[in-house]
């Protein structure tokens, strides 16, 4: 199912009038702004309720909902719902957060009964097929990164990374070196790695990037002492890159008797073509949605799976699966140094069913060739928009599976970052990602995916490409005033962030002539 086609002839001519990501709509009301309190579209009896049946809590007040009929009500969610942008109306090229296309075939297998009906309080008797489901979906894990166990429960990235580092931290103190508190965070990793370590209790040292965007294995080495229980190093990593020294940087922490944490967000982008435990990790989150196609947690319930060296599998969370010679069982208590518990029950079942099928779906090769696709898409974008913008990093080769681009082409015309990705709003694509990694000055970073045609990456890139003109050539009031065509006109977002309208509130009826 990797989709890099070949479409029409690239073109680098005014392109922003062609059809773009997706149509934009007028605004739509609120439920409460289409109906009225006075009005119902149902006819229900008045229905008498003892306070002893509601303990005390008998509303005291009328419930102030708008009447709608059923076809007012229902337009009123698929016109909202039509306002929003998604991964089935167009091209996310957001950088670092990956948004695939999911296909359908997943969603039909989630949807099961055995998968979709079940309860984690059913007896292990009766749920017999989910775990074997479970158990090959963690043999494919672990097989696809080289490692010893894996854990499935996490909820997310953020939460895989968590269950990682407890992992680490219980590993110390089993070993009695539980002073260990220093990790060690490149300035190319992701935000959440620093976030994870200080929410454990870690102190944070920073390790800088070098000018070619990538980590230098000396400055590791420098960085490392008694204190350090850890590295978490982001590989590829934001810029787009691979760590070159990724190796002697793992050889150096395990020589110092730490363990190397391995943020695998970017595991798409070599996921069937290098493992990441030939390189020495000992721990490393997959977030499902990002790499197997599953919706993104942000969505709805999301999976962080946490794969674990030899060195940590014995730290792994409960429950898990073990095959034995009879029914498979779910390991709820363990003994030795499991973690527990870190999370109420088994994890997202839904999104173990999509991500095998996404997997047994394209097979071993299948899974390398959407890897190679979705870098040989970034650097197409990259070749293609480097004519105009800039490029940091420029002296690294071929970036990975995003392609990183500055604001200096920008200079002098009055038009920032927030400028340009409002405009792109405009033309009906969803912006890239803004000012991250932050190792780079006005940032934008895009990411396509191995989803994407190739005649979808011209649409962009004609549309950007056309952005960029209109810029230098001094059209800054096409982007200061952006997005023009969109529901909402731009906001105030610092007010916004602090001054937050939480609750829609009736607004006092106007005058009228006569008063």
């Amino acid at each position: 199912m990797s989709m890099n086609t070949q479409g029409r002839p690239t073109g680098t001519g005014s392109a922003a009038a062609a059809a773009t990501g997706s149509s934009l709509l007028p605004d739509e009301p609120l439920l409460f702004e289409i109906g009225d309190t006075e009005h119902s579209g149902v006819d229900l009896p008045e229905v008498t309720v003892g306070d002893d049946f509601l303990g005390g809590f008998r509303r005291e007040t009328p419930l102030d909902l708008p009447g709608l009929t059923e076809p007012e009500a229902m337009r009123h969610y698929v016109r909202l719902s039509r306002l929003n942008y998604s991964i089935d109306s167009g091209m996310y090229p957001l950088g670092s957060c990956t948004m695939k296309h999911n296909p359908r075939l997943n969603e039909k297998l989630a949807r099961l009964p055995g998968f979709a009906d079940i309860h984690p309080l059913q007896p292990v008797s009766t749920v017999q097929g989910a775990l074997a489901m479970m158990d090959e979906l963690a043999h494919w894990l672990m097989t696809l990164t080289n490692t010893a166990a894996v854990a499935l429960t996490p909820k997310a990235g953020a939460h895989g990374e968590m269950c990682g580092m407890m992992a680490i931290r219980a590993a110390h103190a089993a070993r009695g070196q539980g002073h260990r508190n220093v990790v060690l965070v490149p300035e190319s990793a992701h935000g959440t790695n620093p976030a994870t370590a200080a929410f454990l209790g870690y102190a944070v040292r920073a390790i800088p990037a070098r000018a070619d965007g990538t980590v230098d294995a000396e400055a590791v080495k420098a960085a490392l002492d008694p204190d350090v229980a850890a590295i978490m190093l982001t590989n590829p990593n934001t810029c787009g890159l691979f760590e070159p020294q990724i190796i002697d940087i793992a050889r150096a922490v395990h020589e110092a008797g730490a363990y190397f944490y391995c943020d695998g967000a970017n595991f798409n982008a070599i996921m069937g073509v290098v493992r990441p435990g030939d390189l020495g990790i000992d721990a490393m989150h997959i977030n499902l949605h990002k790499t197997f196609s599953t919706p993104h947690g942000g969505g709805g319930p999301g999976a962080g799976p946490v794969v674990l060296s030899a060195a940590l599998a014995p730290f792994a969370p409960v429950p898990f699966v073990r095959k034995g010679e009879g029914p498979l069982a779910l390991v709820e208590h363990a003994e030795g140094h499991h973690l527990g518990r870190i999370t109420a029950f088994n994890g997202q079942m839904g999104m173990y069913v999509r991500a095998l099928t996404y997997m047994l779906s394209h097979g071993g090769d299948g899974l390398a060739q959407a890897a190679r696709d979705a870098v040989l898409n970034a650097n197409y974008v990259k070749a293609r928009l480097g004519q105009v913008f800039s490029v940091p990093f420029a002296a690294a080769g071929p970036c990975m599976h995003e392609a990183l681009f500055d604001d200096s082409f920008l200079e002098g015309t009055g038009v920032t970052t927030l400028d340009f990705a409002k405009a792109l709003i405009d033309e009906g694509f969803h912006p890239m990602t803004m000012y991250f990694p932050l190792v780079v000055h006005g940032a934008m970073l895009v990411e396509p995916t191995e989803s994407e045609s190739r005649q979808t990456l011209d649409q962009f890139c004609d549309v950007m490409l056309d952005l960029a003109k209109d810029a230098r050539a001094g059209n800054a009031p096409r982007f200061t005033s952006a997005p023009t065509r969109a529901p909402r006109r731009r906001l105030d977002e610092t007010r916004a962030a602090r001054q937050p309208r939480l609750k829609w509130e009736r607004p006092d009826p106007l005058p009228q002539a006569a008063e």
